[in-house]
């Protein structure tokens, strides 16, 4: 039986939690840890906050992120958002120069990574953004058929945020390493509710953050960068904080640390860590394996209840394909979700995919099953 932790959440008290694709409650520790933040700042000057804690925090919050992706320590650096994790991927390839120019997406991956794709054709990047016929899902052979010899990068969500699709990582990691080409994926939307394997499936890069179901809020991202890496790529995103030697604060040219830190930019947000820990603390007590299986049997329980009433399912119904999200076509999704607030069932909604449920290890079987019962009188009125 899972811990569920419920009362390390105060805003559960509220009504039914179900928008961990989107933002997480906040851990009542939070409030403890941004305090231990605020004392250690106020005591700075007798006891040096950088030399004791603020230096190294980074590296420990990576380390409680690493575990959760399924990788190694010293393996994840800090990053401001995930759309900056991105960008300093890809400063790290030059598109103007040889062949070996492409980007291959998919149409159900984050805005923000497709605005900055688009971005990058201005400076020769070439991109194939991999069309979905049914706006849940993209066949993974003609993700295959889009891998190439010309390919630099394979840059895609391992969960769509419009449908719950996830990829076949391993496969794409072995096609896209066969041509010569890296892989980055999205793991906004799996991180701390689907079991990731980033060593096992080899993949070189993993971007995110901890907003959504780490029960971290929007406080900071992350990039894993694959170990055997991390010494030969040169970002040009970058910042004192990735130099071998900060302190010395030398002039340019810039000589990169030899670890993950060479992926840092400025200045870390220290309060954003703070803030952070406490989720990571309590995803790891429940374990990311258990919180995994109750969710594949939860997400398939309301898929049932919806199909059994014959309402649209934009989610795949194979569990391996599916995160932790449910998304039900419905009409007018927005006033719906309002609707369900009133009643204290907090969801939300996107365009073309309908309302978005996500339940997490918080979360009774009870109360999923009020929640569906009152979108029922609903849809039913």
């Amino acid at each position: 039986m899972i811990n569920r932790h419920r009362s390390e959440f105060p805003t559960l008290a509220s009504g039914i939690h179900l928008l961990s694709h989107s933002l997480g409650p906040v851990p009542r520790a939070v409030r403890e840890s941004m305090i231990a933040y605020c004392d250690a700042w106020e005591h700075h000057t007798s006891e040096d906050a950088w030399a004791t804690s603020w230096w190294t925090l980074s590296r420990h919050v990576g380390d409680r992120i690493a575990r959760i992706l399924g990788c190694q320590p010293a393996s994840v650096q800090i990053q401001p958002n995930a759309s900056i994790a991105l960008a300093t991927v890809a400063s790290c390839f030059d598109f103007k120069s040889g062949a070996r120019n492409k980007v291959v997406t998919t149409a159900l991956d984050f805005p923000s990574m497709e605005y900055f794709w688009d971005g990058q054709r201005q400076i020769g990047a070439r991109i194939e953004v991999v069309p979905s016929g049914d706006g849940v899902s993209v066949p993974l052979e003609q993700i295959l058929d889009a891998i190439d010899t010309e390919t630099c990068l394979v840059a895609m969500s391992e969960t769509s945020y419009r449908s719950s699709w996830r990829v076949n990582a391993r496969a794409i990691v072995e096609r896209a390493h066969a041509k010569g080409a890296l892989v980055l994926l999205d793991v906004y939307q799996s991180a701390g509710v689907v079991q990731l394997e980033a060593d096992d499936w080899n993949v070189d890069f993993l971007i995110g953050g901890t907003i959504k179901w780490l029960c971290g809020g929007p406080s900071c991202g992350y990039l894993y960068v694959r170990p055997d890496l991390q010494r030969d790529l040169r970002p040009r995103l970058t910042g004192w904080v990735a130099h071998d030697s900060p302190f010395d604060f030398a002039h340019a040219p810039m000589r990169y640390a030899r670890s993950v830190r060479r992926f840092a930019q400025g200045t870390p947000s220290i309060p954003a860590l703070y803030s952070a820990i406490p989720g990571l603390e309590i995803i790891e007590a429940v374990g990311v394996s258990e919180i995994a299986a109750e969710s594949q049997r939860r997400t398939q329980s309301m898929i049932d209840f919806a199909s059994e009433r014959g309402w649209t399912v934009n989610t795949p119904r194979e569990p391996s394909q599916r995160g932790g999200t449910v998304m039900i076509g419905v009409d007018d999704a927005q006033t719906m979700a309002e609707r369900l607030a009133e009643r204290k069932v907090f969801v939300d909604w996107r365009p073309g995919a309908g309302l978005r449920m996500s339940p997490h290890f918080f979360n009774t079987d009870e109360e999923i099953e009020e929640a569906l019962n009152i979108l029922a009188e609903l849809i039913k009125r």
